[in-house]
């Protein structure tokens, strides 16, 4: 067993954080000093992270992969979809230095709800229960990797996000 499937819990909060760092690093030196990071207290709203900047709030549920992990899906929560601007951000990351990016997004622009995800295929429970049948996860719906876009950068990423920089300066 790897360290990081061993300590996967101290990694998922590990790249959140460095997730949150570089965002805001990005922020601070393209001239935006406000950026919110809020973390719910308890995550059954199908989210990781508030962030909010330019008025925009986007409900964040984060997921991560190794660059060469063949992860061909994600479970993402139906209640991500009633938030003003839900959105899934995929980390791609590098398992020897913890390097982020690129990035897979799934989201519509700022401002804007989750593209419908009522469609997708429903989840199932990894454990069988006493009859020895997995069942299904009403509330999860299974998100192909064929479903994100690809984004290169942090940058990149934040302009998803939250707009163009040209908008930044409004906030000083």
């Amino acid at each position: 067993m790897s360290e990081h499937n061993r300590f996967s819990s101290y990694r998922e909060s590990l790249l959140e954080h460095l997730f949150a760092g570089e965002l805001m690093k990005y922020f601070w030196l393209n001239g935006a000093r406000r950026i919110e990071v809020l973390k719910p207290q308890v995550d059954d709203g199908g989210y990781d992270l508030v962030l909010e900047s330019r008025s925009v709030i986007r409900h964040v549920q984060l997921k991560a992969s190794f660059h060469d992990a063949a992860t061909p899906q994600v479970q993402i929560h139906l209640g991500l979809g009633d938030k003003p601007s839900g959105c899934v951000v995929w980390i791609m990351f590098n398992r020897d230095t913890l390097q982020l990016g690129p990035f897979l997004w799934f989201g519509g622009e700022p401002g804007q709800r989750l593209p419908a995800i009522n469609a997708f295929k429903t989840a199932t429970h990894n454990k069988r229960n006493s009859l020895g049948v997995k069942t299904q996860r009403a509330n999860i719906r299974l998100i192909p990797k064929a479903e994100f876009e690809p984004i290169a950068s942090i940058g990149e990423l934040a302009i998803r996000l939250f707009g163009p920089p040209a908008m930044e300066s409004a906030l000083e």
